[in-house]
């Protein structure tokens, strides 16, 4: 595979892109982009998904949104300025200059709520959306989590409480019990793959949009997203949609479900033993789930 890297255009700052080509393309295949989570968490940990390229014979897109990774930094950004509309335009605007009309949308936990909000709009050129990991309403998210934390030991969700009343969110005890979790419904591989652990150091180094819009973890969810829902707009979505998830998900099946049950024909796929991320407790299983959802909704068999 041939990897290149640039930085885009977008409004007043620059989004970096690389871009994945296989080193021999098949004929009929789309390119693929990836959108990852967080928000703030950037591309690293989703990396591995660049595979498909020579997997699949496709061109394999990943960006860092405005605000984390290599693209522009704005930690004096006001909440406001924090929007899903943000993200839906620097796509489109990264898209376009790319010269890429036609293409699928692969998004990983918040990228898969990215990439509802972007499916809803019935862009053109979209022929096929896979939701991985992904909550359809940050209300249904943060009920899962609570269902998940009252399964942790009691000395943990004390932890978890107390710190969490006092603010105290930074302290080592709080965040060790975070750690629990995470072991638990995050990521169930021991150690933590490097592409995770690098997306959590970039994140932690400069956290403004994850802790402006989602809160300080992945279950206290206090930021400007914590109201966000695309339930009632799911109907909307038109491409063939793909709703994939983890038996021990911190997206519970009650979170994930309503892509399912509300845009038209999309199909669902938990993959047995696995958390929030699939793609890295069982890379190669779920590529190919992927690959084989990509197939069907090529323009040319």
């Amino acid at each position: 595979m041939q990897r290149e890297t640039r930085l885009v255009p977008f409004r007043d700052f620059q989004t970096w892109v690389q871009i994945t080509t296989p080193d021999t393309t098949r004929r009929g295949t789309l390119p693929l982009f990836v959108l990852h989570g967080g928000p703030g968490m950037a591309h690293d940990y989703v990396a591995n998904i660049a595979e498909l390229a020579d997997e699949t014979g496709r061109v394999v897109i990943h960006y860092d949104q405005v605000g984390c990774g290599h693209s522009t930094h704005l930690p004096d950004a006001p909440p406001e300025f924090w929007t899903p509309d943000l993200f839906v335009d620097e796509f489109h605007t990264l898209r376009s200059a790319l010269g890429i009309d036609t293409y699928h949308l692969l998004g990983q936990s918040w990228g898969g709520m990215l990439g509802a909000e972007i499916a809803v709009r019935r862009p053109e050129g979209l022929r096929s959306l896979a939701i991985c990991n992904s909550p359809a309403s940050m209300k249904l998210w943060v009920e899962g989590a609570a269902e998940l934390r009252a399964q942790l030991p009691p000395q943990t969700q004390d932890a978890l409480d107390r710190h969490e009343a006092a603010g105290t969110v930074t302290d080592p005890e709080y965040l060790a019990a975070t750690m629990e979790f995470y072991r638990r419904h995050v990521c169930r591989t021991d150690p933590f793959p490097q592409d995770f652990l690098d997306s959590e150091a970039q994140m932690e180094a400069e956290p403004t949009v994850y802790h402006t819009m989602n809160g300080p973890n992945e279950f206290h969810v206090v930021g400007t997203l914590r109201d966000w829902t695309i339930v009632e707009r799911l109907p909307d979505i038109s491409a063939p949609t793909l709703v994939v998830a983890g038996e021990f998900d911190e997206a519970t099946p009650a979170t994930w479900q309503p892509y399912v049950e509300r845009i038209p024909g999309a199909r669902g796929h938990v993959f047995a033993g696995c958390s929030h991320c699939s793609h890295l407790e069982k890379p190669e299983e779920f590529r190919a789930v992927i690959a084989a959802f990509l197939a069907d909704h090529e323009d040319t068999p």
